[in-house]
């Protein structure tokens, strides 16, 4: 039941807040949800059968032989841990902010949350699909009503690139079921499905297509930059921090170990792809003046290491793409955070009409340049155990492989120390003006820089934590 309710609770209670009319109060609400959310997950690590993995299953759909299914595995608590935090600082952080009928805005990111906790979770493909939907419509509400000026048409090809590759999913899993031996849509009966191996590499593309658009990853990645400059600073919180997680942590549960043989015979080209990914968007956002651009290509070469690295063939790859996933969310969010705290007082995105900004605003300076470190993957922040431990095998997979990819860290370099200093110590603009930190906003970052610099300094709990993941989690490409 444990883990019913990490869903439940930002279910209903989002549910709930749409009748909430106070703002203050629905905020309040929110908050204590998520609270009440990260509590729940905390308690379920301490359970004697945690270590094990922790499961759930009742009847859903009887006549389809479909089941409300849960599983509390190494990959879903890494997720699940992640968007309970993220969901508390993101509700911290824009505590203060004013949104027109702020009950909708918070009830249908609380709903959001709920779906993003059943992805996670869903160890049967239908339930699976019905998560993946949940987690996806109260963002395309979130993106059309409180978006930016271009919300409609940004929305509408943010609607048209996961709407088709949801479909695709879903034929997918329809024709999976036809194929599993007890006709069920069971995580274990669909990795005994039969399936020839024409049937194997043509619906291998349906879910990874699908996956992929999530992600994003090139050349999916079109839409995400747009989604991310337009939409509300929350829905961009929860879009580049958990909900891109959905495509990694689906190609681990369902990709890999459903397909195998096609999943071993394509990584090559996978891991090539991602890598061109990495190179394009690193370059691309080296070019941005935009800094909410720039972020987001910023994020894209992110996921496309940690892409790569689930198509390789040993532990430490793996190990490494999981600790990612959880600071990669916290890390951006932080710098969502700083970006939302400057264009909320001067109505700017444009680095060139920036500068200076640390003599106004020492406190967000010194937060802003900890987050930017750790999104380099700086040592002693922490981002750099993950990605020592992604281009380790990397290289042990090919070595050329770790090399190319490795040029994104000069490229990561170049952009962020630019961003750094062409906003916070370039010359001043003195027709800018911006108050340091509120207290809300300093709490959200400082939770942020105690995640970084403690698992930074003494990143022994991460890598107990990823060597556990590793035992317990499907593998389908075994080392």
């Amino acid at each position: 039941m444990i883990l019913s309710s990490f869903i439940l609770i930002p279910l209903i209670a989002g549910l709930l807040a749409f009748f909430i009319k106070q703002d203050q109060l629905v905020k309040g609400w929110s908050l204590l949800a998520a609270l009440a959310t990260l509590a729940a997950v905390l308690y379920s690590f301490t359970m004697p059968a945690a270590a094990e993995g922790l499961s759930y299953s009742r009847i859903w759909l009887g006549s389809l032989n479909s089941h409300f299914s849960l599983l509390l595995d190494g990959p879903a608590k890494v997720t699940t841990l992640l968007t309970a935090v993220s969901f508390v600082i993101i509700f911290i952080a824009i505590f203060k902010n004013s949104y027109a009928d702020a009950s909708q805005y918070f009830g249908l990111m609380l709903l959001s949350m709920a779906g993003l906790m059943g992805v996670f979770l869903a160890s049967d493909a239908l339930l699976f699909y019905f998560f993946w939907e949940l987690a996806l419509i109260p963002v395309y509400f979130l993106c059309s009503k409180w978006g930016g000026e271009r919300r409609v048409p940004v929305t509408f090809k943010f609607f048209i690139y996961t709407f088709v590759g949801s479909v695709i999913m879903l034929i997918g899993i329809i024709y999976l079921y036809s194929k599993t031996p007890d006709q069920s849509f069971s995580w274990a009966s669909f990795k005994q499905a039969a399936l020839t191996a024409k049937e194997q590499a043509f619906f291998f593309w349906f879910f990874f297509v699908a996956f992929a658009i999530k992600m994003p990853v090139f050349p999916f990645h079109t839409w995400q930059p747009d989604t991310y400059e337009t939409a509300p600073v929350g829905t961009t919180m929860v879009l580049s921090g958990v909900m891109v997680k959905m495509g990694l942590f689906a190609v681990l549960r369902w990709l890999l170990p459903v397909f195998p043989q096609m999943s071993d015979k394509m990584s090559g080209y996978i891991i090539v792809l991602a890598i061109i990914g990495i190179l394009y968007a690193s370059l691309i956002a080296i070019r941005q003046d935009n800094i909410k651009r720039l972020i987001a290509y910023s994020s894209i070469a992110h996921i496309g290491l940690m892409a790569a690295s689930l198509f390789v063939k040993n532990d430490m790859a793996y190990q490494g793409a999981l600790i990612q996933f959880f600071n990669h969310g916290i890390n951006i969010i932080g710098l969502w955070i700083v970006v939302d705290i400057i264009e909320r007082q001067t109505g700017i995105s444009k680095m060139s009409e920036l500068g200076g900004l640390a003599q106004q605003a020492p406190r967000l300076a010194i937060m802003l340049v900890v987050v930017a470190l750790a999104n380099i993957a700086l040592p002693l922040t922490n981002a750099f155990i993950g990605e020592f431990l992604m281009f380790s095998g990397l290289y042990q997979q090919n070595v050329w492989y770790a090399v190319a990819a490795g040029i994104a860290i000069i490229l990561a370099a170049v952009y962020t120390l630019g961003m750094i200093q062409k906003v916070f110590f370039g010359q001043r603009n003195e027709a800018v003006q911006v108050a340091d930190l509120q207290t809300a906003q300093w709490l959200a970052l400082a939770i942020i820089i105690v995640l970084v610099l403690a698992a930074g300094v003494y990143p022994k709990p991460m890598l107990e934590l990823g060597g556990t993941l590793v035992k317990t989690m499907p593998l389908a490409v075994a080392p």
